[in-house]
């Protein structure tokens, strides 16, 4: 790294769990976020800081006035600009070093495997089990790690998912198939405080920086099928392992 990288990432490199080898992984990484919304933001923000070499942000949203209670990385003169756009642009003022891709689309089925090609891990932030499932098989058929956070009202998981590899979940193992329908409830329905998204998205950054850490520094423990749940109305936190299902027609039809 250059100087100036150097003197950029410095507290970084002086914890022993992360170190200058840690560093350097990070910063020749490329990680995928879906979702450039209350997760995907905070997580956006913590990961371009960390240094992530490439960032690829997809969403096919526009931002609202609404947004700007919870979604950090937006101003009001973003308002009714494509959200991966706006992000982009945020990325690019705050490093112009990183590389960042930006695709103002929704991620499906028919064109998931694409948008995720080349990522060394996916961040799953959506707000949807049908976007969810279909990112999850396109990363197992991939064989691409998945860091999955979710959030309800005040309850956040965070959960990293290894299915391509043999005796280990996936997110569909841990959710099953019937969520493939669109039918779910929308935090306008249901609130949400911006304080606890932006936790739950940076779980989320730390959760994907242990994948791209993984075999490199201490750090790098995925805790692969271990789903953080957060309350932060006590708050506490409490962990729970997701066995992997052997009828799974995910992670089991790759086999």
């Amino acid at each position: 790294m250059t100087p100036d990288r150097l003197d950029r990432f410095a507290r970084h490199i002086v914890l022993p769990e992360v170190g200058a080898v840690g560093q350097a992984r990070l910063a020749s990484s490329h990680v995928v976020l879906v979702g450039m919304g209350g997760i995907g933001s905070p997580a956006l923000q913590y990961l371009a800081g960390a240094g992530i070499g490439k960032l690829t942000l997809i969403d096919d949203d526009l931002v609202e006035a609404s947004n700007l209670q919870r979604q950090t990385i937006y101003a009001e003169p973003d308002i009714g600009q494509p959200k991966a756009a706006a992000a982009a642009a945020w990325v690019a003022a705050f490093d112009p070093a990183l590389v960042v891709v930006s695709h103002v689309t929704r991620i499906t089925c028919d064109n998931a495997a694409r948008l995720i090609a080349g990522a060394d891990v996916v961040l799953d932030g959506c707000d949807n089990f049908a976007t969810r499932l279909a990112v999850s098989d396109a990363c197992v058929a991939a064989g691409i790690p998945l860091t999955s956070a979710a959030l309800g009202r005040f309850q956040g998981q965070i959960a990293n998912f290894a299915g391509h590899r043999t005796d280990h979940a996936c997110y569909r193992c841990f959710v099953g198939d019937a969520f493939d329908a669109e039918d779910c409830d929308s935090c306008a329905d249901l609130g949400v405080l911006g304080a606890m998204v932006g936790m739950v998205g940076a779980f989320g950054a730390m959760a994907a920086m242990r994948v791209l850490l993984e075999g490199v520094s201490t750090l790098g423990d995925p805790q692969w099928g271990q789903l953080h749940v957060l309350d932060g109305l006590k708050p506490s936190l409490r962990t729970m392992r997701i066995a992997k299902d052997p009828e799974c027609g995910g992670c089991n039809s790759i086999e």
